[in-house]
């Protein structure tokens, strides 16, 4: 979308963030304004990939990305977990939610990151280069649908070998 600005959010943000993601998931069962705020209070937490879209001067989506860990035979392999991705209905459908994913995998590869995981509409994350993580020889501790547990090499090579489960945040709780 022609204008899109992709940034850093601030602590300016936090509340046309809740405003957006509350308009973004209107019957989620879910809060997940709440689940964000708590992702932000995480010691882990890094501003820098928890991105917004700003059009215009007014948020208009946002993603964030958290600390993950694929637990494997020999050791751990860190890995970051994209979401909530949110974009203002308004403006759903016209590339925000693309830019904002796009912007923010390559704010995690600046970063040094190698792996990124999400739990997602298995028809939308393959555009980033997503694919299911259990043919790969990973599983997820989260994620309802097979099909929505998905993994993508930030860094060409960095999956050669990694068999095992990834873990979230202790936010996001287990099933």
């Amino acid at each position: 979308m022609e204008g899109v600005i992709v940034r850093p959010e601030t602590p300016a943000d936090y509340d046309a963030v809740r405003e957006v993601v509350n308009s973004a998931f209107p019957n989620d069962d879910e809060d997940i304004a709440a689940l964000i705020e708590a992702l932000r209070a995480e010691p882990d937490y890094k501003p820098e990939l928890s991105l917004v879209a700003e059009l215009g001067g007014a948020v208009v989506g946002h993603i964030i990305f958290t600390d993950a860990r694929i637990e494997t035979a020999t050791g751990v392999v860190p890995a970051k977990s994209l979401g909530p991705l949110a974009v203002h209905p308004d403006c759903q459908g016209r590339g925000v939610g693309t830019q904002l994913g796009t912007e923010g995998l390559e704010a995690c590869r600046r970063l040094g990151h190698r792996i990124a995981v999400v739990i997602g509409h298995s028809t939308y994350y393959p555009r980033f280069g997503f694919q299911r993580g259990r043919p790969l020889g990973i599983e997820m501790s989260l994620g309802r649908l097979e099909q929505s547990r998905m993994i993508v090499e930030l860094v060409p090579g960095a999956l050669d070998g990694v068999r095992g489960t990834v873990y979230f945040s202790p936010v996001f709780g287990e099933e």
